[in-house]
């Protein structure tokens, strides 16, 4: 029996310039998710549908949607174990003018948790901010 891989989960917060369906868009768009990444991207939003992003770094199913809200995704990143997936989720919510995106990503393997807290800041909260800058 395969040993039990060792796992994390991280949990991270942005406060973004825009209304949650305008995050929403842009996560769900393959045209504004490489605008503001810079990078390559597929991805559409269908439940069901999979997903490519960075060139095909990280890839995964859209598992769950509501509209303007919550995007829940099975996601792995190329250099992953074979077959592990992480699941993550995007709640968005208004605050003010603002969106609140809280950012929740669990079964991380544990030796690329500080890979990914610094990954997902430097290539998407800070990338979002200053593409509704």
């Amino acid at each position: 029996m395969a040993m039990q891989m060792k796992t994390k989960t991280l949990r991270q917060s942005v406060l973004l310039k825009a209304t949650p369906h305008e995050v929403y868009e842009a996560l769900l768009d393959s045209k504004k998710h490489a605008e503001f990444t810079h990078s390559p991207a597929v991805i559409r939003g269908e439940v069901g549908a999979e997903f490519s992003a960075f060139d095909g770094w990280a890839s995964g199913t859209t598992l769950e949607l509501i509209p303007d809200k919550k995007i829940v995704q099975k996601w792995r990143a190329a250099e992953w174990p074979e077959g592990h997936y992480s699941m993550v989720t995007f709640e968005l919510r208004a605050q003010g003018q603002e969106t609140r995106l809280d950012f929740t990503q669990s079964d991380i393997p544990e030796d690329l948790y500080a890979e990914l807290e610094t990954g997902w800041v430097e290539y998407y909260w800070d990338n979002l901010v200053a593409y509704f800058g």
